[in-house]
Parts: structure tokens; sequence; C-alpha cells
């Protein structure tokens, strides 16, 4: 595969996530924020709680339990940490979740995996 293909099925794999999500309640806030420090894929609020969400895709569900790992989750939660004081403004309690994403297959949401920040 293709970084070409590889960045269309992340794009796909995200906007799949954001569907999900909203079809549980929560509302997207952001896409594809990136600071110096690494990248959040998804940022969405529902009550008050902000996810701020990574998106991992695989074309093979058993593919997508080595797709998160404690390097990755570390460049989330260090994005995290520049991005709280932009999206919980009101003391809103937040947390990090992964969503997975293969095809036929309803995604898969993790919640609160990163209990580091």
């Amino acid at each position: 595969m293709t970084r070409k293909e590889a960045e269309a099925r992340g794009r796909q794999a995200e906007k799949t996530a954001a569907r999900f999500l909203r079809l549980k309640g929560w509302r997207i806030l952001a896409e594809r924020v990136r600071t110096p420090r690494g990248e959040v894929d998804l940022v969405a609020k529902r009550g008050g709680l902000v996810a701020f969400v990574e998106v991992k895709a695989r074309t093979k569900l058993e593919d997508l339990e080595q797709s998160i790992d404690l390097k990755r989750l570390r460049r989330v939660a260090d994005a995290v940490e520049i991005l709280y004081p932009q999206y919980c403004t009101k003391g809103e309690d937040a947390r990090i979740d992964v969503i997975l994403v293969a095809p036929k297959r309803l995604p898969v949401h993790l919640t609160n995996v990163w209990h580091g920040f």
C-alpha cells in the first residue's frame, strides 16, 4: 500500500469514527488537530466530558490489536497536554480514547486508554 493509499484509508476511518461517535451522542469539536508534540485525530464532547480520540484502521481485524502501543499513545498524550486548555475551558473531564476501524465491522471504541495525564 502506498503512502497516499494509507492516508486515504486513514481519513476514511476518521470519518467513520466521527459518524460512530455522533450516533452515540458525541459532538465533534475538531478533526486532525496537530501540535508540535503530536496529533489528535478527533476531539469530541458529550456532556461534561471531552474525549481526545486516536483512530486506527487496518484491513484485517486481527491487525488492530497491534496498531496501538505505548509509543503512539504517548504522542497523543503529549498533544493532549497542549490541547487540554483549548478544549476543556469549563472544567470538563477529559480522557484519551481509541477507535479501531476494520472493514465490514462496527468500530470498536476503547475508552480512557491513557491514565497518565
